[in-house]
Parts: C-alpha cells; sequence; structure tokens
C-alpha cells in the first residue's frame, strides 16, 4: 500500500492512498489542477481513482469536490451528517449528489483491495471522522483536526504502518499571533486543532517497530513553521522505546503546497 500528501497545510489539504488495484483520495480541498499535477507526477491517473473519502465539510478539505465530481464522476464517501453539509455548500456548485455515498462512524467497509475504518473525531464540524486503511499486512492511517485525542483513538490509530498526524500550531506563537480572541480560542479548544506538543504526544503513544513514515500534518501557515513542528514533536519522543533518532521512524513535516514523497508498507 501506497501513502503520499498532495498537500497538507491549513490553506488545503489531500492525500492519496493506494495498491496496485485500488486508488483513493482523502480529502480535496486544494484545486484540481494541483490535484491532477501531484498524481502525475507519481504517474497516477485521476481517471483510476475508486474512491474520494471526506473527513469534514470545512473548504480546507473539499474545497474541489464539486468540480472533480464533475470532471471524474467519482464515488464520494463521508458521513451522513458531512453529507448533509455538503449538499449546503453553494460554492461547490452543482454535481450529481448520487456519488454522496453515507457511511457509518466506527464501522469498516471495503473499496476494490481496501478496507477503510471510520472513526469520530473532537473537531467543529458536523459529523467529521478520520481514516485507516487497510491492505493484507499493511494500515496506514490519517488523523488531522484533532482538538483532543482519546484511548480509543489511539487504539483505533495503534499499529500503523504509516500515517499523517495533525501538528497544527505552537501554542505561543498563536497566542501572540495576529487570529482574534474568539479563533484562538476555537483553535486551542477541545474541538480545535492539535498543537506541535500533543502531536508529539500522540505519536509516542503510536509508534511501533514496524514505523515506515510519519507525516506532520494540517500545519498552520500563521501558527507554526516547519522546523518548529518537527523539532517540537521530536522533543515529545525522546525516551520512546525504539529510536532516540526520529529519522528511523521517517518522520517528516507534509509540503504545504506540493506532493510528498510516497511511503510504502
Amino acid at each position: 500500500m501506497k501513502l503520499m500528501t498532495l498537500a497538507s497545510g491549513s490553506s488545503g489539504n489531500c492525500s492519496y492512498i493506494g495498491t496496485d488495484r485500488t486508488s483513493l483520495l482523502l480529502d480535496v480541498g486544494i484545486s484540481l489542477k494541483n490535484i491532477e499535477f501531484g498524481l502525475k507526477e507519481s504517474g497516477i491517473s485521476p481517471h483510476d481513482m475508486d474512491g474520494i473519502l471526506i473527513t469534514h465539510e470545512h473548504s480546507d478539505h473539499i474545497k474541489c469536490l464539486g468540480i472533480i465530481s464533475r470532471k471524474y464522476n467519482i464515488p464520494i464517501y463521508a458521513t451522513a451528517g458531512t453529507i448533509a453539509a455538503i449538499k449546503n455548500i453553494k460554492s461547490l456548485g452543482e454535481f450529481d449528489h448520487s456519488l454522496l455515498i453515507p457511511i457509518e462512524r466506527k464501522t469498516s467497509f471495503d473499496i476494490g483491495d481496501i478496507t477503510v475504518d471510520v472513526h469520530p473525531i473532537s473537531h467543529d464540524a458536523a459529523d467529521p471522522v478520520c481514516y485507516s486503511f487497510k491492505n493484507g499486512n499493511s494500515k496506514m492511517s490519517v488523523a488531522t483536526d484533532l482538538g483532543v485525542y482519546t484511548d480509543e483513538l489511539v487504539d483505533f490509530l495503534s499499529d500503523s504502518d504509516a500515517m499523517i498526524i495533525e501538528a497544527n500550531h505552537d501554542i505561543r506563537m498563536l497566542e501572540v499571533g495576529p487570529y482574534p480572541y474568539q479563533l484562538k480560542q476555537r483553535i486551542l479548544g477541545n474541538k480545535g486543532h492539535l498543537c506541535n506538543e500533543a502531536s508529539g504526544q500522540l505519536i509516542k503513544r503510536l509508534l511501533n517497530d514496524h514505523i515506515r513514515g510519519i507525516y506532520l500534518g494540517h500545519l498552520s501557515d500563521k501558527n507554526n513553521y516547519p522546523e518548529l513542528a518537527f523539532e517540537s514533536v521530536r522533543q515529545e519522543l525522546e525516551g520512546n522505546p525504539f529510536s532516540n533518532d526520529v529519522r528511523e521512524f521517517g518522520l517528516e513535516v507534509a509540503p504545504r503546497y506540493t506532493a510528498s514523497r510516497i511511503i510504502e508498507a
């Protein structure tokens, strides 16, 4: 199984998960042009997509959902609450709503040879979820837009070979930054976003002896820096039972606007 980000950050998110038989997109919060370009650079055609999975309805996750639907007719999987919210977003334009396939939180279903597991998350959206993907003995997980994480979520994500985990903001940068007070409180709240330190603490609980790569994703463009996120998470991972050299985990910051390298497991 393969995992890569096509873009990751507060300005837009899109990831690819696939096997030799099945290709999936997770969120489409960037331009269709950038999705097509990122896939093409890796030898993947949008015509081969078997499904689009949506975590929630915020624009940085569904920006081009309308246009990609109109052009490629790809089935779209999301919770019923997210689908209802999507149908009310006028900026997406007209598209075939029969492509919208409702899924249940805390359930599993198959798309091709990939089993998709769904789990609820704490975020200020209609019915937000995160996903894990399984093929054979491989498991890959993506969890962003987390106000908080729970033991149940840790269990859901555990034993992954590769992960994208949110490291949205540095608390000090956010507190002194340009955002209005209410927005700062939203981000810091239990339905907001994970800070760098919390991201590192979550990842430390998820480490195992077969990790092939970890991307830090969904970084704020106003309240974080890639180098700061990496170093903050690295410090939280000190004393873990596997390795003190995070390079052995393949720890990286996902690029904001361009495609990442592909992690295979």
